[in-house]
């Protein structure tokens, strides 16, 4: 996991740590003498969260990122934002995407405190159904489709910022990370309109019989203790990503990545069971472990699995 600040009341310095921190840019103050700027970013491999606070007025002028840059406003607004053929203003609770990762962005930020969330564009295609066409999935508007995608894309950049990137020996476990950047990215598909082709084709609905499933049940048995991706299980099992779902759909009532998740769970049971609480062996240590990063939720479905608490199988 890494993690950085910057303060500084220097225009120049914080043009220079901008441009080091996310991609080459212009900024200007035109109209307050100082220019207090205080940035914290924690990331892993490949998202990265920023908290921003402004308390002048900045324009800006970007060139492409080539990252998906999602944009939270907690205080202030960000007016006069363009990119190719978009022009928009946003403010307090908005949620939006910067721009494509291939196109420059420019606009004003107006004494604001915000969040920059930044992910890998590759993200997107691992975890959809799948790509039009073979085509790398891509966000094909800035807003959310509803008032509720945005408060659900909210909840979770809010989530992984604090349960995952606010603690380092959590973050820094490869299962949480991996787990947490596919979660983020689900979540931006499920805001956003996007390219993403989710309903079975007919060739899909005949790949999805149980020799796929079973290669599929093999290939995260053998790999539960790696990162794994939706995109990398249906290649082993020879179909389509949309294939792979639809047959869990149909013959488990439930995803890859759900199964996954019971995988990674019974194997912490089986370490929470062999586990000598003598030699300083957590709870929280086992459940990284496993790619599970909130110690609460981790202890529902465990008991939900088990009929008991994960601290008192660790100490039987």
């Amino acid at each position: 996991m890494q993690t950085l600040t910057f303060h500084s009341d220097d225009l120049d310095r914080t043009e220079e740590f901008l441009s080091q921190a996310y991609a080459r840019m212009r900024i200007g103050n035109g109209t307050a003498e100082t220019s207090n700027t205080h940035i914290r970013r924690t990331a892993i491999d490949s998202v990265s969260v920023d908290e921003l606070d402004l308390d002048f007025e900045m324009s800006y002028a970007v060139t492409p990122l080539g990252r998906i840059c999602l944009c939270v406003v907690h205080e202030g607004t960000i007016e006069d934002h363009v990119y190719q053929g978009v022009e928009d203003s946003f403010g307090p609770g908005d949620v939006v995407s910067f721009a494509p990762p291939e196109l420059p962005y420019a606009g004003r930020v107006c004494s604001a405190r915000y969040n920059i969330t930044m992910l890998d564009p590759a993200l997107l295609t691992q975890v959809a159904a799948d790509a039009a066409d073979g085509r790398p999935v891509r966000l094909t508007g800035h807003r959310p489709h509803s008032p509720a995608a945005a408060e659900q894309l909210r909840s979770t950049i809010s989530y992984v910022r604090d349960h995952v990137l606010a603690v380092p020996a959590v973050a820094d476990q490869p299962l949480v990370a991996s787990t947490a950047a596919q979660h983020l990215a689900a979540s931006v598909l499920a805001a956003f309109p996007n390219t993403a082709l989710t309903e079975p084709t007919g060739t899909d609905r005949q790949d999805a019989h149980p020799a796929a499933l079973r290669r599929a049940l093999a290939y995260l048995e053998d790999h539960a203790d790696q990162p794994v991706t939706v995109a990398e299980v249906a290649a082993a099992a020879h179909v389509t990503v949309r294939a792979l779902q639809y047959a869990f759909r149909r013959h488990l009532d439930t995803t890859p990545l759900a199964h996954l998740r019971r995988v990674r769970l019974a194997h912490a049971h089986q370490d929470l069971v062999s586990a000598d609480p003598g030699t300083g062996a957590t709870v929280t240590e086992i459940a990284a472990r496993w790619g599970f990063y909130h110690a609460g939720r981790f202890a529902a479905l465990y008991r939900q699995s088990y009929d008991r608490s994960p601290h008192r199988t660790l100490h039987s």
